[in-house]
């Protein structure tokens, strides 16, 4: 298994750290050619590729299957995947769905909350921990900005620190305030991944459909790189054109009998 002492040394030299969700074979072996550092197979593809109305639906056999698939397309990369809501619920619970996702080739595993005692118990079993506070997309119904109070920022700084002292590997920073990402970064071993986190986190992580541009929504702390909803829009409605008008399939496209099979065959 892949280490992730990796990610601390980075944090150690201020080199930031880059992360995309995947959910399949070849978006993970684009992404490894891409240079990413780590891939997360994240319950966001309850929402984005199984359709989903919530995060809470996914199950434990979705994130496994999808894992694997990761796996198969980027056999070296570094693979972070997550446990479901209410697949944690105890810690022997949590240890022994974490190693359903390891043998599906995570390297590790991502749970929402603070809670350190499922951080400890999943270390002890030999897995690596991501946790994940601020805006919890399995505990939040309500998607707004966390850590938006003097009460609130304290809490999560407080939380990050019982988190880093029961030994989590990662942190994922999602809807907060910057200067509460840059407090809790500062304040804790453990590297920190912001997705609207601001500036100050270790790295960055982000949906790899929002970055695609899969459908017309878009969130303030994404940025699009490409608009690749659109272009399969377009492609679909080319092709169906193509087929309509029957300029699809064209001769290029079609296969030959030998000349002497075809006279044989025709009689």
């Amino acid at each position: 298994m892949r280490s992730a002492a990796r990610f601390f040394e980075m944090k150690r030299k201020g080199e930031k750290i880059a992360m995309l969700t995947a959910y399949d074979a070849p978006t993970a072996r684009a992404e490894a050619a891409g240079g990413v550092d780590l891939i997360l197979v994240g319950d966001s593809v309850g929402t984005n590729m199984l359709g989903y109305a919530s995060e809470r639906e996914v199950q434990l056999a979705d994130i496994a299957h999808h894992t694997r698939a990761v796996r198969r397309g980027a056999p070296d990369m570094f693979i972070v995947s997550d446990l479901p809501w209410q697949t944690y619920r105890t810690p022997q619970e949590a240890v022994a769905n974490a190693k359903i996702l390891v043998e599906a080739g995570a390297d590790m595993v991502k749970f929402e909350g603070p809670l350190p005692e499922i951080v400890r118990a999943i270390k002890g079993a030999g897995i690596a921990v991501c946790c994940h506070l601020g805006l919890e997309p399995q505990n939040h119904e309500e998607k707004r900005l966390k850590g938006k109070t003097a009460a609130e920022a304290r809490k999560l700084v407080a939380d990050s620190c019982a988190l880093d002292e029961a030994g989590m590997d990662m942190l994922v920073l999602e809807v907060i305030p910057e200067d509460v990402a840059d407090v809790v970064t500062r304040a804790i071993k453990a590297p920190t991944i912001g997705i609207g986190g601001g500036r100050k986190t270790d790295g960055q992580v982000l949906v790899i459909v929002d970055v695609l541009g899969f459908t017309d929504a878009n969130f303030k702390h994404n940025k699009r790189y490409a608009e690749v909803g659109a272009t399969m829009r377009e492609a679909a409605g080319a092709y169906v054109a193509d087929v309509k008008s029957g300029a699809f399939p064209a001769e290029a496209n079609a296969f030959k009998m030998p000349k002497e099979e075809r006279e044989a065959f025709l009689g």
